[in-house]
């Protein structure tokens, strides 16, 4: 991932998280408040949101970095906008009652979110 995937990802992730936000704060919180759903939703967006923030972060610190660093920031950044679309994604399905077998895909976003911020740091600890 180069800086400009990376914002580009931040400007889709972030569009879609204040969309998705916003549709759930109004046109389904009666919905999601009467499943019981209304939690997780936010809790997908705000992950969203956090991810698309910190991959613009990304965008701007990946053009400055060469070799080891750059490429593991980069998988960092892979790795946050797949972790966004399976955590949040799958959360986002799961509040709107989708199908059982979405409940793996979730921790599985997760585990893309954590190991791309294992790589930020490992990353950030090997730039000179």
């Amino acid at each position: 991932m180069n800086h400009r995937s990376a914002t580009a990802w931040a400007g889709a992730l972030g569009a879609t998280g204040v969309a998705l936000g916003a549709l759930g704060a109004h046109a389904l919180r009666t919905t999601l408040g009467a499943s019981g759903m209304l939690d997780t939703w936010k809790t997908a967006a705000t992950y969203q949101m956090l991810h698309a923030a910190s991959l613009l972060a990304l965008a701007g610190v990946l053009p400055t970095l060469k070799d080891a660093p750059a490429r593991l920031l980069s998988w960092s950044g892979r790795l946050w906008a797949a972790g966004a679309v399976l955590f949040s994604g799958s959360l986002y399905l799961l509040a709107l009652g989708g199908p059982r077998w979405l409940g793996p895909v979730t921790p599985l976003g997760g585990i893309c979110l954590i190991l791309g911020w294992v790589l930020l740091a490992v990353g950030a600890l090997r730039a000179s």
